[in-house]
Formats: C-alpha cells, structure tokens, sequence
C-alpha cells in the first residue's frame, strides 16, 4: 500500500469510529433519558400508591367506627326492648 492509499483508510477509520462513539453517545443519552423518565414514573406511581393506602386506611377507621357505633345502638336497642317486655 502506498502512504496516500494508508492516509485515506485511517481517515476513514477515523470517521466511522467517531461516527461509532457519536451514536453511542446518543443511545446512551436515549437510555438516560427513558431511565429518568421511568424513575419519575415510578415516584409517581409511589405516591399514588402511598395516597390509595392513606385513603384505605381512613376507610377502615371509619367502618371501625361504624361498627362500634352499630354495636352500641344495639345493645341500647336491647336494653330499651327488655324495659318494654318488663312492664
């Protein structure tokens, strides 16, 4: 090989390593950029989760509550019943 025809292939390898570590920079960025972006989803999704789990746990005060308070209606329906059976 002469040294124009060597000059002109290193120029050439050159360009397609250049051109090899431009896309691999832009694939990694692609990556990155899908990686934060699914990050940000799942904190979202965690605070979605945490509200539904704060929003169940009130639910189950409440119905708690509820059954108490069932609980002491009958027991003073009961009472009132056998005041009225006595007399």
């Amino acid at each position: 090989m002469t040294l124009k025809t060597t000059l002109k292939l290193t120029a050439a390898a050159a360009s397609l390593a250049v051109l090899a570590g431009c896309a691999s920079s832009s694939a990694l960025e692609d990556v990155r950029t899908t990686a934060e972006s699914a990050q940000a989803d799942a904190a979202e999704a965690r605070s979605i989760a945490t509200q539904a789990q704060n929003t169940a746990n009130q639910a189950q005060r409440d119905a708690q509550k509820a059954l108490q308070m069932s609980q002491q209606n009958r027991e003073e329906m009961n009472r009132m019943f056998e005041r009225s059976m006595r007399k």
